[in-house]
């Protein structure tokens, strides 16, 4: 394996995964992460305005956003492990061009309905991406506490903290968070046994957010299919706006709620017939409820936490192996 090929994970991260992983392992179970009243954000999606960007090559909002985090993902190992038990690699590294599904490269598609209302052909366009939830199972169960729900309504994967294994997009009743194998911190540790790359996702433009900027899909929508603003406000506009249209909303139930409200003149019950639920082409069936829900973190915990253990071990070892080399490497500069 290539050490060039494998990004750099600073001792800070080490420990904020040593303390996710101290958590899941019986110090004290993940609690439920909840966005906060005050400061959270949401986002409104109007399918009644957006048409899809059908004069461009690729709709604006898509195009933005692949701009914005080009570039994210470090060059993939030259040998991606073959992980044990499951010998499954997700590698999207040489097909970055794909925009009509969700991938590591891709964090939003929009969707082509054609649908016929009261013998009426009508289409409409559905832009999709990541719902931040209110209550992100994919936030609780991370075991690295490499997912959070952030004040500002975002829920934000950290690439230096996660161990792609997946049970992020396995909770996610959209499947929304997709893999790329050979990159990450896995590859330092147990590259064949834990983990198996990163997890990447829309996470709402959080370093625009944080500069007083909007996301990039919203701020480039020619046709203002998208809004974001505090979350009471976005509530209320929506329900006017789904009022005037005699229209239907997506998002305040879904999945105990969400920070991405859509607005649709025609149910998303019709929606949804015309989504395929395809990897990484999520459906929208109306009330999904949590994955979450009837499981037990406790034993997943138990069962977990040798394998942790041993994975922090090597992360030490990693970290001491690195600092020494680095230290005969100034010596020698001496």
């Amino acid at each position: 394996m290539n050490s060039k090929n494998t990004p750099e994970i600073s001792r800070r991260s080490f420990l904020r995964i040593s303390a996710g992983a101290a958590a899941l392992t019986g110090i004290h179970l993940p609690k439920a992460v909840r966005a906060e009243s005050a400061g959270a954000l949401a986002t409104l999606i109007d399918l009644s305005l957006c048409d899809g960007c059908t004069d461009r090559n690729m709709p604006a909002c898509v195009q933005a956003c692949r701009s914005i985090n080009a570039n994210k993902i470090s060059p993939v190992a030259e040998r991606i492990p073959e992980p044990w038990p499951r010998k499954t690699i997700e590698d999207w590294s040489k097909k970055q061009d794909v925009t009509n599904r969700l991938t590591p490269y891709n964090y939003l598609f929009v969707h082509r309905a054609e649908i016929t209302v009261n013998g009426e052909r009508q289409t409409l366009f559905v832009p999709r991406r990541c719902m931040h939830c209110d209550n992100p199972a994919c936030a609780t169960i991370c075991p690295f506490s490499a997912n959070h729900k952030n004040k500002n309504g975002a829920v934000v994967i950290d690439p230096d903290q996660c161990f792609g294994g997946a049970k992020c997009r396995d909770v996610c009743p959209w499947e929304i968070p997709q893999r790329q194998s050979g990159v990450g911190i896995y590859l330092h540790i147990l590259p064949d046994f834990m983990g198996n790359g990163v997890m990447y996702k829309c996470d709402l433009c959080n370093d625009r957010l944080k500069e007083g900027k909007m996301p990039g899909c919203i701020e480039v929508c020619p046709r203002n299919a998208m809004l974001i603003g505090p979350r009471k406000e976005i509530e209320a506009e929506a329900q006017a706006r789904a009022g005037k249209i005699n229209g239907h909303i997506y998002g305040q139930k879904e999945n105990g709620g969400t920070a991405t409200l859509y607005v649709s003149p025609v149910s998303f019950e019709l929606l949804n017939q015309t989504m395929t639920g395809k990897p990484g082409q999520p459906a929208m069936k109306p009330g999904v409820e949590r994955r979450m829900a009837g499981t037990d973190p406790l034993g997943k915990a138990v069962l977990a936490s040798p394998v942790l253990g041993l994975a922090l071990a090597g992360a030490a070892g990693w970290f001491s192996r690195r600092g020494d080399r680095k230290a005969c490497q100034e010596e020698d500069h001496d």
